[in-house]
Formats: structure tokens, C-alpha cells, sequence
């Protein structure tokens, strides 16, 4: 049997349009600390920001999914594209802590349109038979971006300073709306349905969920305070470890989706959760150059495979009405995870210092194992558990 196409050219340009979306939000994201600082912050200041920026991704996620699945699959992503282009001239215009955190919010509301849109879009595009392989492919713009953005913005940010850094946020949405004009998402036939409480999430895509968003607590802390860390203790800049971090992101997500297609979601639940805790352990126990590399490796492992393993879970028995709550209700899940993670990271940091946050963060990563093993390994979503039924 021939196996169905893969890379038609909507699908490539859904693809590159979410990559400079990340591109955007994550140049800012590794940034925004410093960024806060130069205004009076503190860590406790700038984790709260992370934490206000998810909450309004959060609230706005559900609503975005039901528009979604009402079929409003481009028009999503156009107010998400430019509520992104607006806000880093935002940051740029407007130097107060009161303002920087509106202009965040909002922010956090453009990146939830934007993101949930792309992922639908992508969903809509894959063949059904390759699909976990498919959405890999797709996240690899997220990886990519992950690679080079948190180093790009903090090089902009060190030569040429916040301006230029937020200059550059909005110039990659600019090109991304140029690549929106030439995309023709695939006509869905979908059954347009009321608004109630129960059609903005997808209970399929729970158990995925919750797997994820405890998992992100750590990615979150790790996002939002590698640079700070490594520009504190002397070691090596934040850059590099994303870069190190992203490559190893990269790999993994060149291979996650078939293995997952094939094997299941369970080896990466297990294998990712360990690696990151063996990352934050190594961070807070023995802070030091060797240590801090190698960490960037296991984090990259470790988000590299759990994140396209359960996105694909969440959103792999949904039917076409209910992909837009499927992705929202997996991906409020990683904005809930950035932002709790991010909001008890800083407060941790503040009180106690980086060695007991990242000490402390760790235990997180065995209670999304824990959490897997109840609710996710069994359940009809997983496809471990549909692997060993079709046996």
C-alpha cells in the first residue's frame, strides 16, 4: 500500500507560519525577565507576569477551540497573528510595569489564538495513518524556534538592546501574515454548534492534559529562568543552553512520532520525565558548567518527545467537530503548566534561591508519571493502550 502524502504545501506553510510565531514568543519569553528588571522587578515581579500572561491564554483557549470547530479555522489565526505583531511595539512604547504586564496579557491572548489555530490547521492537514508522525514534523517548528529564538533575542537584547529585540518580535509576524495570505487551510465540513460549557473542552484529551501540564511546571521554570540562572552563577550564556537544548529537541522530534505511531506514547511518558528530573537535580545539586550542559541535553530530551507524544494523544480520536477543543484543551494545559511553573519558580527563587527551586521543581516530573499511569496508559486516547488491545 503507498503511503499517503505527508508534505503537501499548505501543511509546509502552516509549518513556517507556526515557527515564527514561536520565533516571537519565545525571542520575548527568555527575555522577559531581564526586561522586567530594567523596570523595577524582581524575579517574584517577573514570574508573576509569566503567570498572568498563561492565565489569559487559559480563559481564552476553551473559546478559541469552539470557534475552531465552528469552522472559523483562518480567521482565528489572522486575530491571533496580529494581536502578536501589535504587542512587541507595546513593550517598545510603553516603559512602566503596569503597562508591560497589560500589553503581556494581551499578549498571552494573541499567542492562544495563534497557536491553537496553527495546531488545528496542521491537524486538519495530516493523513490520518501517519498522524502522530505528522504532528512530530509539525512541532518541530516549535523546536526549531525554541533552538534559536531565546538566543537570538538575548543577543539582540545584550548588542542592541530592548528595542531592536521587540522590533524584531514584530517583523517575523509581518513575514508570517505574508505566508497566512498564500495558505489555503483544508475545507472542513463541520456542524456548527452552540456555545455551552460542555463543547470547550474535549474530555478525550484529558488524561493527555494532565500528564502535560504537571510535566510543564518544570519546562516552565526552566524557560523563563536558565538565562537568569547562568548570568548569575558565571556559567555559560543562556543562549547556549537553548541552543544545545533545542537541538537535542530536534532529534527527538524527528523520531518521536513514528515511534509513537508505532509503540505508543508510554516510553516517552516514562523516559522524558525522567531526564528532566535528572536535569533539574543536576541543576540544583551540582550547579556547575559540565552539569549545566548535560542538563540542557536531558531537558531537551525530555521536551523534545513527552510534548508531540501527548499532543498527539490528545487530539488522535477527535473528529473533525471537536479537534479545536482537543487542541485547546491540551494546549491550556501547557499554558497552565508555563505559567504555574513559571509563578512558583520565581517565588521559590526569590525566598530561597535557584538551587532549592530547581531541588524542589523536580518532584513534579514524578507526579506526572504518576499521573500517567492512572488516568492516561489505560484510557481509549492513549496509543499504548490501543497497541495492546489490537493484539
Amino acid at each position: 500500500m503507498q503511503e499517503e502524502k505527508l508534505f503537501r504545501k499548505d501543511f509546509v506553510f502552516i509549518i513556517i507560519i507556526n515557527f515564527l510565531v514561536f520565533l516571537n514568543h519565545l525571542a520575548i519569553l527568555a527575555t522577559f525577565p531581564f526586561y522586567i528588571e530594567a523596570l523595577g522587578g524582581s524575579e517574584a515581579v517577573a514570574g508573576m507576569a509569566v503567570a498572568l500572561f498563561c492565565v489569559v491564554s487559559v480563559v481564552c483557549r476553551p473559546f478559541i477551540g469552539w470557534m475552531l470547530d465552528n469552522g472559523k479555522r483562518k480567521m482565528i489565526l489572522a486575530v491571533g497573528l496580529l494581536g502578536m505583531l501589535l504587542m512587541p511595539l507595546g513593550y517598545l512604547f510603553l516603559h512602566t510595569l503596569v503597562l508591560a504586564f497589560v500589553c503581556r496579557m494581551v499578549h498571552g491572548a494573541a499567542l492562544a489564538f495563534s497557536n491553537t489555530s496553527t495546531a488545528t490547521i496542521a491537524t486538519d492537514s495530516v493523513p490520518r495513518s501517519r498522524f502522530a508522525e505528522g504532528m512530530g514534523i509539525f512541532g518541530l517548528a516549535t523546536a526549531l524556534a525554541t533552538a534559536v529564538a531565546p538566543a537570538i533575542g538575548l543577543a539582540l537584547m545584550e548588542k542592541c538592546g530592548f528595542s531592536v529585540l521587540f522590533l524584531f518580535g514584530s517583523l517575523s509576524i509581518a513575514l508570517a501574515l505574508v505566508l497566512f495570505f498564500l495558505l489555503k487551510a483544508p475545507n472542513i465540513a463541520v456542524e456548527k454548534k452552540p456555545l455551552s460549557l460542555k463543547g470547550l473542552f474535549d474530555k478525550n484529551a484529558v488524561p493527555a492534559s494532565l500528564t502535560a501540564v504537571v510535566f510543564m511546571f518544570t519546562y516552565g521554570a526552566l524557560e523563563n529562568f536558565a538565562a537568569k540562572f547562568a548570568a548569575e552563577k558565571g556559567l555559560p550564556s543562556g543562549g547556549l543552553f537553548f541552543v544545545i537544548m533545542a537541538v537535542t529537541v530536534l532529534i527527538m522530534r524527528m523520531t518521536a512520532g513514528k515511534v509513537t505511531d508505532r509503540h505508543g506514547e508510554g516510553i516517552f511518558a516514562y523516559s522524558c520525565n525522567i531526564a528532566m528530573f535528572a536535569a533539574f537535580l543536576l541543576l540544583g545539586l551540582f550547579p556547575n558548567t559540565v552539569t549545566y550542559l548535560l542538563a540542557a541535553v536531558l531537558s531537551g530530551f525530555g521536551f523534545g518527545g513527552l510534548e508531540p507524544a501527548l499532543q498527539s494523544m490528545a487530539v488522535a480520536i477527535a473528529p473533525p467537530e471537536k479537534r479545536g477543543s482537543a487542541n485547546s484543551t491540551f494546549l491550556c494545559a501547557y499554558d497552565i503548566g508555563i505559567g504555574i511553573g513559571g509563578a512558583i519558580a520565581g517565588g521559590l527563587i526569590s525566598s530561597f534561591g535557584y538551587e532549592t527551586m530547581f531541588t524542589g521543581m523536580s518532584v513534579f516530573n514524578l507526579l506526572s508519571i504518576v499521573i500517567y499511569v492512572l488516568i492516561g496508559r489505560n484510557h481509549p486516547s492513549s496509543f499504548s493502550y490501543r497497541k495492546r488491545m489490537a493484539r
